[in-house]
């Protein structure tokens, strides 16, 4: 194999693909990417047989092959070099010679037939969805995946499509997040999980334009996703998800409309006081004078906050764990927040303006008769 390519080029397809790069060692194989030249085009592949990415970058082939290099060692090269056209030359001594300007290095490879190849995909089942799409629905749910690897469906999340409509779910046994989006086009129904890890790296990877879109398909075992040049490939998680339903239609007595900015500022300030060992809730106060109180006590010291909301209902004093509360504040994009509780010991239901965006939490056992 002989190539020549531009360094920003190379660089950003390994930037790429190295994420589906095997952590463990398994096989010292799988910690290499595969390049290949062939038709004008080079393909850069990572595949750790849970994960695989592949993308083509352009490039001038003077030689067409396929090796595999190691995957730190050769982006670490290609990070240092200076910003000029490299060549990339190997032999069948199982050499690779890389060379720019006046840098010339000699390393090790391995042939490309060992590398493994990505997973199969059939194409009867896809949706489509913008890149911009993807990653909100990603952003709103990920942060309630369980990182907990004795539970995996825990550690996915739920692709569910009828009549067009996307939903995504996540729970971690003490929240819940569910995100719902209108697709474009023609979607097939589907019901999958996906691994968490997966969505992290789409989302790394995806550029978030709203004018470019994700075709992904899905068959009874893995999952693609094809973008660009780009196409990553993903075992799904096997299994029937957990039922929500009934949580999502439970009773609530009360209703509050808050501003989310003021609310994000009352809880971080509170928050300050925590330390990694307190497990103290902070205490939420809702009275009927259109007020809401925050409370918390800490070795730290005490902090008392309070705003004006929009309230119907009941009153209720409540316990929660003030980084369930901030993961979904932060991740909602309207300025009002709507807050339905029921009582004490019921699970807190927060939404977005539009109602899009759900976010089921459960609360700290708390006595109300102590605040």
């Amino acid at each position: 194999m002989r190539i020549k390519c531009k360094k920003g080029e190379l660089l950003s397809g390994l930037n790429i693909v190295s994420k589906a790069v095997s952590g463990k060692v398994v096989k010292p194989i799988l910690e290499c990417i595969l390049i290949e030249a062939k038709n004008g085009e080079l393909k850069l592949t990572a595949n750790n047989l849970n994960l695989g990415i592949e993308t083509y970058i352009d490039c001038v082939i003077l030689e067409e092959g396929t090796i595999a290099l190691n995957a730190k060692l050769f982006s670490d090269i290609i990070r240092k070099l200076p910003d000029s056209d490299i060549n990339i030359e190997s032999n069948n001594d199982y050499k690779t010679f890389i060379t720019c300007e006046k840098s010339n290095f000699d390393i090790g490879c391995w042939s490309g037939e060992e590398y493994p190849e990505l997973l199969s995909v059939n194409k009867d089942k896809s949706i489509i969805i913008s890149q911009l799409s993807l990653k909100d629905v990603i952003r709103q749910t990920i942060f309630s995946v369980s990182d907990n690897e004795n539970s995996k469906l825990m550690s996915g999340e739920l692709f569910d499509v009828k009549d067009n409509v996307l939903s995504v779910i996540s729970l971690d046994g003490h929240r819940i997040s569910l995100r719902r989006i209108n697709l474009k086009g023609d979607n097939s129904d589907v019901n999958a999980v996906v691994p968490g890890k997966t969505l992290q790296e789409i989302s790394k990877i995806i550029s978030g334009d709203d004018e470019e879109d994700v075709v992904i398909y899905f068959s009874d075992k893995n999952m693609s996703f094809e973008f660009g040049r780009t196409r990553v490939v993903s075992r799904l998680i096997e299994g029937e998800y957990f039922k929500i339903a009934h949580m999502l239609s439970m009773d609530t007595a009360i209703c509050v409309k808050a501003n989310r900015n003021e609310l994000i500022g009352c809880i971080d300030r509170a928050s300050l006081l925590i330390q990694e060992t307190d497990k103290k809730p902070i205490i939420v106060s809702v009275k009927n004078d259109n007020n809401l109180y925050i409370k918390l006590d800490t070795n730290k010291g005490s902090i008392k906050e309070e705003m004006e909301i929009e309230k119907e209902g009941d009153e209720i004093i409540i316990g929660f764990n003030p980084t369930f509360i901030m993961d979904a504040l932060r991740v909602i994009d309207d300025d009002k927040v709507n807050i339905y509780m029921n009582d004490s010991k019921s699970p807190c239901i927060i939404k977005d303006a539009e109602e899009t965006f759900t976010y089921i939490i459960l609360p700290i056992n708390i006595n109300p008769d102590a605040y």
